[in-house]
């Protein structure tokens, strides 16, 4: 199996060997802890076979893979411009994909360049002028439109949803219908009911995962598909990885291990500040996603007891080597408070020599020899020795090659890290009753029916409201 591992995990700077046990973690604490984590897989693996957790079972979907490709392949070549509209993590997993395995300038290629692939576009958020840009640049006619809402009634993709078909039926008539795909729940939700009534080609949400566990599903897969990125390879990726994470030995599974570090470091160190930073931009929107996917799982007001505990450990993106350049002052001499996990890629896709000759002079002679990926490799080493120095907790996930199949790990050990963090910290890792909260009251706001209650309560509170302190 170790020949196709190609993510490792790099904790020795986490342990007091390292750092000192004020910071770091002994192996005493881990000792402690394993009989704990040990019950905690084969309570996944139980929950797992019951159905209760089918987000792990996604790398072997084959037909709906079958299904997406056939899809893309339809309809290469038939579109210039692909707009996935979706938030959160319907969103965010696209990104991360299009990001990670696509030309970092995939978008002004040529169409020659592009293999006929279409440019990604993602709308993630209402912000009215971005979204009247990106209108102002696609042509309808040579663009599809996937909208991507697990409930069906997202009001950020509902409302775009609404101005983005008129405007397609207005320009193109009844052949509008060929230029929107949804994805959505299988039965229910106002686009589920649109989509059966206007007759869209559709993809289904599996039943029970989450939006933030979901890029392995038909929403991260159909944009990545009709990109040109290798979906087959992404989901082997991820069976791998489960395979890899199958021990209940802490010290053989690494998803159980970072969120046993993670939590040790927090419930016993003061850590409560994790700090994502790729030394890659290609996995700086992966960084993004993991800040969804940790703190929409674990920040939570109860326990799994209905305990009140107001818990979860806030997680920060940074991306090496540009935050070396803004938030590393911090991280070295601010609070004792944080954990940063490096993501570092062993060989990138393109080596770049700097100069060679007798081009290079005075204080830059130094420079000579080397390429970007040197100076690139340098400055991570240089800032994990140098965090190390300070006592700083921190870890390494090592990429050999950034690939689908190696994304498909990383994307597998992650969340299935943060279901096993879940039950460290006594939550329910796969609901977000704060985001629903703050739904119901943007519905209320905007008076959709069955929210006249509430909107009556936030009439009140606005009028009671006292604003005395403003200038």
């Amino acid at each position: 199996m170790e020949d196709k591992q190609s993510i490792h995990l790099d904790f020795n700077n986490m342990m007091a060997d390292a750092i000192g046990s004020e910071h770091g973690i002994t192996e005493q604490e881990l000792k402690t802890l394993a009989p704990v984590a040990n019950r905690y897989v084969n309570d996944v693996k139980e929950e797992r076979a019951r159905g209760k957790l089918p987000f792990l079972d996604l790398p072997y979907q084959k037909n709906i893979t079958t299904e997406i490709i056939k899809t893309a392949n339809s309809l290469k070549g038939k579109f210039k411009n692909l707009v996935v509209v979706g938030i959160g993590g319907s969103a965010l997993g696209n990104t991360a994909i299009h990001t990670a395995l696509n030309h970092p300038f995939h978008n002004i290629l040529t169409d020659q360049e592009r293999k006929s692939f279409p440019r990604v576009f993602v709308l993630d958020n209402v912000d009215p002028d971005r979204f009247s840009g990106l209108l102002d640049i696609v042509k309808p006619e040579e663009t599809l439109f996937n909208f991507i809402t697990k409930s069906g009634t997202t009001v950020e993709t509902m409302a775009q949803f609404l101005i983005i078909t008129k405007r397609l039926r207005d320009r193109l008539g009844k052949d509008y219908k060929d230029h929107v795909i949804t994805t959505t729940d299988s039965e229910n939700g106002t686009l589920r009911e649109i989509t059966r009534r206007e007759g869209f080609r559709s993809f289904v949400i599996p039943g029970g995962v989450g939006g933030r566990y979901s890029v392995l599903t038909p929403v991260g897969l159909f944009s990545a598909a009709m990109s040109g990125v290798d979906i087959v390879a992404l989901l082997e990726g991820a069976a791998f990885m489960d395979k890899v994470c199958k021990s209940d030995n802490l010290w053989e599974n690494p998803a159980l291990m970072g969120a046993a570090l993670y939590f040790l470091s927090h419930a016993k160190k003061g850590k409560n500040i994790v700090v994502m930073m790729p030394y890659s931009n290609a996995l700086s929107a992966v960084a993004d996603w993991f800040c969804q996917l940790w703190a929409e799982s674990l920040g939570k007001k109860f326990t799994l007891n209905n305990e009140v505990v107001h818990t979860g450990s806030t997680p920060v993106k940074a991306v090496g080597v540009v935050d070396q350049h803004s938030q590393l002052q911090l991280y070295m001499e601010g609070p004792y408070d944080k954990i940063v996990t490096f993501l570092a890629i062993k060989r990138f896709d393109k080596e770049v020599s700097i100069v060679s000759g007798n081009d290079v002079e005075g204080d830059l002679v130094y420079l000579k020899g080397h390429s970007l990926n040197n100076v690139m490799n340098a400055e991570f080493e240089g800032t994990r020795l140098a965090l190390t120095e300070q006592r700083r907790p921190n870890c390494t996930l090592t990429i050999d090659e950034l690939s689908a199949f190696s994304l498909g790990q990383l994307f597998y050990l992650l969340e299935l890290q943060t279901a096993y963090a879940g039950k460290f910290y006594n939550v329910n890792a796969f609901d977000q009753p704060g985001v629903e909260a703050g739904k119901i009251n943007a519905f209320a706001m905007l008076g959709r029916k069955g929210f006249e209650q509430r909107e009556r309560e936030i009439d009140i509170q606005l009028q009671r409201a006292q604003k005395k302190y403003h200038i």
